[in-house]
């Protein structure tokens, strides 16, 4: 019989994927409704390109720095979750021995095979200790300067998506006149971005990328709305 070499899709969505992902739909959105909003009760481009330029810069430093204290919380939990675990290795290994125990009849192996892993484990307390963070606490080592990292992916994703919506404004007289295109850009690039986004986590990207439009469609809408209401 032929031989089929099996390759593996999973795709593991790396930390770098989220925080483009967190940027850019948070970019997208909250400057498209800004602007849909500002062109229901103003007729000026200039005002528009204002008011979204701040929007940007405030909410892509808000942003990142969001990004930065999460990342920065995520790696102090990760360290002194791993320091109390080589103490309770040290202080208390019975005790944690009967954790290991617990993780692995979770497979039904036979009590023998369960001890022989322990006794093994057991001579090597990093390896130990590293098991106890991954299938105990579900906890993976962060990334050395991750939280800059992320800062600044989130922060520049954000200002990338932000742009997108407000660049009709840079080449249309009328803000009317201008929310119309920026409305077809953006719905147009909120459908690619659902899609992509789609693809990475595993998810029907049609899916994706319509609940994506829908969203952004329904947060400008709103503003928009809401701006014509108080502008009568």
């Amino acid at each position: 019989m032929p031989e089929y070499e099996h390759v593996e899709e999973h795709f593991q969505a790396s930390d770098t994927v989220r925080d483009i992902v967190i940027g850019m739909s948070d970019g997208l959105t909250v400057p498209f409704a800004l602007a849909a909003g500002l062109s229901g009760a103003v007729d000026s481009p200039v005002l528009v390109l204002a008011a979204g330029a701040a929007e940007i810069a405030a909410g892509s430093i808000a942003m990142g720095l969001g990004g930065y204290l999460a990342a920065k919380s995520d790696a102090e939990h990760y360290y002194s979750e791993l320091k109390r675990e080589y103490r309770e290795v040290e202080e208390v290994p019975e005790r944690e021995k009967d954790e290991v125990r617990d993780v692995f009849k979770a497979y039904e192996l036979k009590p023998e095979q369960i001890e022989a892993i322990v006794d093994k484990m057991a001579e090597n307390p990093d390896k130990w200790v590293d098991f106890m963070m991954k299938f105990e606490l579900g906890l993976e080592k962060p990334e050395k300067g991750r939280s800059l990292k992320s800062a600044l992916t989130i922060a520049l994703s954000y200002i990338v998506g932000g742009l997108i919506p407000l660049s009709p404004y840079f080449f249309v007289t009328r803000a009317s006149q201008a929310l119309l295109v920026s409305v077809l850009v953006t719905l147009v690039v909120l459908f690619i971005f659902g899609a992509v986004k789609g693809r990475f986590t595993g998810s029907n990207v049609w899916k994706s990328g319509l609940e994506t439009v829908v969203i952004g469609g329904l947060a400008a809408a709103a503003a928009f709305g809401l701006a014509r209401l108080l502008t009568k």
